[in-house]
């Protein structure tokens, strides 16, 4: 089990191949019959050596020749070598070719990405070709340090990109490719340099596609959660490996292979095993995360090993966090675990502790529902703003500090999670982008600051369909830039001038009642947007027909069920809205904002996760006349199973149950008498 939806099917292609008695291996645990090795790489001089595998299902031996041909990347001939084997019936050979030294080689990297291509032909001694392969060709070297990071080409480099997930609304895995090479354009257009395929190998195009567009690759096999001591589980995750790394290791983009990902997960949630039975499973976990480094080495020279832990100190008691090569932290202060601030701390800790361990952050960020925006962004309010809040943060935090390797945001886009309750049922909403890719408003950030070539401005309010606001109320608005300073003006009238600092600026904006016209201009860039804004200075329904009140929340919720933007929630106020009594229920303190449960039959499940519990009364200042009242209720106490992948601390409190019968009143007329929603709606 993992926090992700296992889709059915088989969703990749099949491929019948069809090869003569002489051909490129396919029995090497479905490799393509060759490896690519480097040797001798540096910016004077590259080698290439490749290990061929050369099958021959004849009855009769046979003598071939095999020429391999380097190509620039217009075609033209750069080194080749030929040599002649006799491949002696029913044999199944392995040689090794090495090419002549190519020297002034154009290295690869993200901002400079050439590739050669490696050409093999395999010929019978009449020289009619037999068989015929390619691979890209990137000559480039890797290393970590734990006190410096990353370097690529003996240049230290911060990686800065994202975790992804195959799936895709309405496809599930099964995802057309050219929809699933858009999701690594998106990525490069972003400014990423860096790709964590999570948990578990993508499609070999994708792969292919990191090679042409410079994205860096960390790619994994799916170990997750907890391991089984098992012989059978033992000898899966092995060949696994050889699998995955055999099959993708051509690959110049990839440069980091993994195996587990949050390993004693499971065991932190475990409430029935035993201490001995916990022991035993640590001592099963780390027995074969040491196969698993070793094979990785063994088989993948030249390449960096990596692993994912959570926050938990039993990686650092049973050593497991020593074994690879660059050690990825799995770390969400500020959602799951304490606060925003508090990334930084954990890691001058770790980094102190453990001063040879090269670390990387391989997944953090929050849940956001484009549906909601506020202006005081709260810990798991689900809101854009707060995802910006805590993207802004972590990457200060890093970049500011040398030894870390980079980071990879969780998640590129939102992806299904079956069990999750949220704000989006059975979708993990961590995305930078949605589920059927739209981007949401961090992602344009994240261009702000990783891509430094195109001049850019971008106003965060894509997604503000109707904004209401009272009295003399302002609303702050946050623009991205790449650029040093931008010009802001609203209405044609100009704001200030801004000075951009870490990509941002955030702006109060004035708005009338009507239609608002924002322009940022820059130097090099320029962005008109429109924003439709109801300016209330009482609530007359004079111009305006609606509406809605978020009940117990402090946030705005876009409705498309109701064609409502629901306003937050307040104390009364004289002259407009509010709760005479009771309080905002936050059931699980700061680590909710209400209640994070599916509520059924409802796509707007927001505006009943959050509540005001014990309230009595509750006024609107309205004119007399005749109006239509909806109200929304729910019952609190009714919760799914537990939810191991919030990754807090089981909590070991009792709830006080409460049993909730009550009366609904509108202007002291009794509306409906003896209310019980646990009764009356028991599976809801």
């Amino acid at each position: 089990d993992a926090d992700f939806t296992f889709w059915g099917g088989i969703s990749r292609d099949v491929e019948w191949i069809s090869v003569p008695k002489q051909h490129f291996s396919l029995s090497d645990f479905a490799s393509d019959g060759f490896y690519v090795n480097y040797y001798d790489v540096s910016q004077e001089k590259a080698g290439v050596e490749v290990a061929v595998l050369l099958d021959n299902l004849d009855v009769l031996d046979a003598d071939t020749t095999l020429k391999l041909e380097l190509l620039d990347t217009e075609g033209n001939h750069v080194k080749s070598r030929t040599e002649n084997f006799n491949l002696t019936s029913g044999s199944s050979n392995k040689y090794k070719v090495k090419l002549p030294l190519v020297y002034n080689p154009k290295l690869w990297s993200p901002d400079s990405p050439y590739l050669y291509k490696l050409k093999l032909t395999l010929s019978n001694k009449e020289g009619k070709i037999l068989e015929t392969k390619q691979s890209n060709v990137g000559f480039r070297w890797v290393s970590v340090d734990p006190d410096k990071g990353f370097f690529l080409n003996g240049k230290p480099i911060k990686l800065i990109g994202v975790n992804r997930h195959q799936d895709y609304e309405g496809y599930g895995n099964a995802v057309p490719l050219e929809l699933q090479e858009k999701d690594i354009e998106l990525i490069k257009n972003m400014g990423a340099n860096v790709i964590r395929f999570a948990h578990y190998p993508h499609t070999r195009e994708l792969y292919d596609l990191c090679d042409q567009l410079g994205i860096l690759v960390w790619t994994e096999i799916p170990i997750v959660n907890r391991v089984t001591d098992s012989e059978a589980f033992f000898n899966v995750c092995m060949n696994m490996q050889n699998e995955h790394i055999k099959q993708y290791y051509n690959h110049p983009s990839v440069v980091m292979f993994g195996y587990m990902n949050e390993i004693f997960l499971r065991l932190a949630f475990d409430k029935n095993a035993s201490e001995s039975d916990k022991t035993k499973l640590k001592e099963a976990t780390v027995k074969l995360a040491k196969q698993l480094e070793g094979l990785t080495r063994e088989l993948a020279p030249n390449h960096i090993t990596v692993m994912a832990c959570h926050l938990n100190e039993v990686y650092n008691e049973t050593g497991i966090a020593d074994l690879p090569m660059l050690l990825g932290w799995n770390l969400y202060f500020g959602w799951y675990d304490g606060q925003i601030e508090g990334l930084g701390p954990f890691l001058d800790n770790q980094h102190e502790r453990y001063p040879n361990r090269s670390l990387f952050l391989s997944e953090y960020g929050p849940g956001a529902d484009v549906r909601i925006f506020t202006k005081t962004p709260l810990k798991f309010d689900f809101s854009t703003e707060y995802q910006a809040k805590l993207h802004q943060s972590y990457y200060k935090q890093i970049t500011s500090r040398p030894f870390m390797a980079g980071m990879t945001a969780w998640n590129f886009a939102d992806f299904g999670s079956e069990f999750r309750g949220d704000a989006i049922p059975h979708v993990n909403q961590k995305g930078l982008v949605q589920y059927d890719r739209t981007p949401k408003e961090i992602y344009y950030w994240y261009k702000s600051v990783l891509d430094t070539k195109t001049p850019f401005v971008h106003v965060a309010s894509n997604f503000y369909k109707e904004l209401t606001l009272f009295g003399e109320e302002t609303f702050p608005l946050q623009v991205f830039s790449n650029q040093e300073s931008v010009s802001v003006f609203l209405n044609d009238e100009k704001i200030d001038d801004f000075t951009v600092e870490n990509g941002v600026v955030m702006v109060e904006f004035p708005f009338k009642n009507g239609t608002n016209k924002i322009k940022v201009v820059s130097e090099n860039a320029l962005e008109e947007k429109t924003i439709q804004v109801r300016k209330l200075t009482a609530l007359d329904f004079k111009t305006f027909d609606r509406l809605g009140i978020n009940v117990g929340s402090h946030f705005y919720f876009v409705d498309s069920e109701h064609n409502t933007t629901f306003v937050p929630d307040q104390s009364y106020q004289q002259g407009f809205y509010g709760y005479m009594n009771g309080q905002v229920l936050n059931a699980r303190k700061e680590n909710h904002q209400g209640i994070p449960y599916n509520i059924k039959n409802t796509t707007s499940d927001p505006l009943f996760q959050t509540m005001l519990e014990g309230c009595t009364s509750y006024k609107v200042d309205i004119p007399k006349g005749q109006y239509r009242v909806r109200l929304f209720f729910v019952e609190p106490q009714i919760k799914p199973v537990e939810n191991v992948y919030n990754l807090t601390n089981p909590s070991t409190e009792t709830e006080n149950k409460k049993q909730r019968i009550f009366d609904v009143y509108l202007n002291e007329q009794l509306i409906q008498k003896n209310v019980n929603l646990a009764a009356e709606y028991p599976e809801k």
